[in-house]
């Protein structure tokens, strides 16, 4: 789906990454020790332990009056260096800064709603008698607090000193299984003192981050009367520390499976939903339109272990959002008829699924997923190609495991749908009798061929409509094509086009109505519907996609 990148990664991305001699020659960047190192203006500054970045501890500053709540302290450097400012913050107008560099003085600063953390990056260069330079934050007169946290000055080592680097964890030990049930075991270790977080593996395959201090989880989604064996490792900034000694756990009983989730309306509109803030408006499952009868929730992550997936959700970046309330709303979602599905894709969740053993361990995944948030099903939006023999394989081991209930969808992009040949047109086909519905990415695209061969370019009528013939002539079922379009101008770098265009083009597919140049030789009542990236464009944009395209959806024949 479309990534959008910030001003902030745009900085970062040109700034490079530091080189391997590189340090960090600020203290207490963390603010694990309070205020050690820094100087607040006017006791404007405070360390607190919510919300944080990153560790147990973060700035929080107020500005005052004329006071803006700058925060600053000096550190050493080398002369005629250049070093990378950066900071993660929470806030309106907060400001990143470097003076006395002895050329030229730099800051940065970010505007917005304050909403979720931001990242701060800027360089700067010293001068030839430079030896120190004073850095900073602060925010702006009139506005709320901001946060700061893991606050950085990485360059050349210029003999100031630097915050001693944390040392690998040891194994957890106590590692014990309890709170058996068919499909579920309870697992608890000893904390390990320097760990931020911890892994959990089951039968060798990491299935599981634990984060936020917790030395316990339940494993779900697992076969009811059969043994598991489990180890924990522990993990902080200087890496991933050895793994436990194995501990082995039974389930018991007979293994209900996992509910079945409600059936998919005829006409359908699909909707992602962002488990990140890139200046979209930020959601709970909750706040997604009613007009959406797929939430598709962006997106899994990959693990080290090849095809198997995981989630994290990002209650840092959404302001709070827990999981247990994230689980609520999912299943409030589906008590009022919607899907709500995990997309597989997106910046973090490339996968390959190349052989039996990844085919495997992504199904295995998947279920377990379900199972622990509630999910009724995937979504792949692999934007990257895949292989159709194992991808295949894949979807079927996890729709022996749930059952008829399971919504399967797809996004490729354009070019994957131009033949039946290609690997997404193929596995579309290897599991049509499963399949829920393929809205392909009509955005983002190079003029591509229509089913009349004939060549069109993307935003127009004629290309949603001659494209999704291809698919519609090709051997998918109509209620397996549906239309894939950004929600607003801002969803993707090219391809928006208005609602009205997509309702013309739903017309025409559905009804042979409101055609462009290009008419279809035949109507497709059944036509599935439309899908957006993404709903938080969508009320980014007063609503404005949904409000228009979800009636045309739903009003089809």
């Amino acid at each position: 789906m479309a990534v959008t990148l910030t001003a902030g990664a745009l900085s970062a991305l040109a700034a490079g990454t530091a080189q391997a001699a590189d340090v960090n020659v600020a203290r207490n960047g963390g603010f694990e020790s309070g205020l050690a190192n820094w100087s607040c203006t006017g006791g404007t500054g405070a360390s607190v332990s919510s919300p944080v970045y990153a560790g147990s501890g973060a700035l929080k500053a107020t500005p005052a009056g004329q006071d803006n709540a700058r925060c600053s302290q000096t550190v050493t450097v080398k002369p005629n260096s250049t070093y990378t400012l950066s900071t993660q913050v929470q806030g309106s107008y907060v400001y990143l800064g470097a003076t006395g560099t002895g050329t030229q003085d730099v800051s940065t600063w970010t505007p917005g709603s304050g909403s979720g953390w931001q990242k701060l990056s800027t360089t700067f260069t010293t001068g030839p008698g430079t030896t120190q330079v004073t850095v900073y934050t602060h925010g702006w007169y009139g506005q709320p607090a901001y946060v700061v946290d893991e606050f950085s000055v990485f360059g050349p080592d210029g003999g100031g000193g630097t915050d001693p680097g944390p040392s690998v964890p040891g194994a957890p030990a106590g590692a014990a299984v309890s709170g058996q049930s068919a499909n579920a075991l309870t697992l608890s270790w000893n904390a390990v003192g320097s760990a931020t977080g911890y892994y959990v593996y089951q039968d060798g395959v990491r299935v599981r981050t634990v984060t936020g201090g917790a030395a316990s989880t339940q494993i779900t989604g697992l076969t009811a009367s059969t043994s598991y064996s489990f180890q924990v490792s522990a993990y902080n900034a200087a890496g991933e520390g050895p793994k436990s000694a194995p501990v082995t756990g039974t389930t018991t009983g007979t293994d209900p499976g996992p509910g079945p989730g409600p059936a998919v309306p005829k006409h359908a509109l699909t909707g992602y939903w962002q488990n990140f803030d890139n200046g979209a408006t930020v959601q709970k499952i909750s706040d997604v339109s009613a007009q959406y009868d797929i939430i598709a929730v962006s997106f899994a992550d990959a693990t080290t272990t090849p095809g198997a997936i995981t989630f994290n959700l990002d209650s840092a970046g959404l302001g709070g959002y827990t999981v247990d309330r994230f689980k609520a709303d999912i299943a409030a979602k589906k008590a009022a008829g919607k899907s709500v599905i995990l997309s597989i894709g997106g910046e973090k969740g490339t996968i390959s699924v190349n052989d039996s053993t990844s085919a495997n361990n992504l199904a295995n995944s998947a279920y377990a997923l379900m199972q622990e948030y509630g999910f009724t099903g995937i979504d792949i939006d692999l934007e990257n190609g895949l292989n159709p023999t194992y991808m295949t394989q894949a979807l079927r081991s996890l729709s022996s495991k749930v059952g008829s209930s399971l919504v399967i969808t797809m996004a490729p992009q354009t070019i994957d749908m131009q033949s039946t040949q290609g690997g997404y047109f193929k596995t579309a086909l290897n599991i049509k009798d499963i399949l829920t519905v393929v809205n392909m990415q009509y955005y983002n695209s190079g003029s591509m061929n229509g089913c009349d061969g004939k060549v069109y370019s993307q935003g127009s009528v004629d290309f949603l409509t001659a494209l999704a013939c291809i698919q519609l002539e090709g051997g998918l079922d109509p209620s397996q094509v549906g239309i894939g379009v950004p929600a607003s101008p801002s969803g993707a770098g090219s391809g928006y086009v208005s609602p009205t265009v997509v309702n013309n083009a739903l017309d025409c597919l559905a009804r042979g109505t409101n055609c462009g140049s290009f008419k279809p030789s035949k109507t497709y009542p059944g036509l599935r519907g439309a899908m957006t990236w993404s709903t938080n464009w969508d009320a980014k944009a007063g609503s404005a996609w949904s409000n228009s395209v979800g009636p045309k959806v739903h009003g089809l024949p």
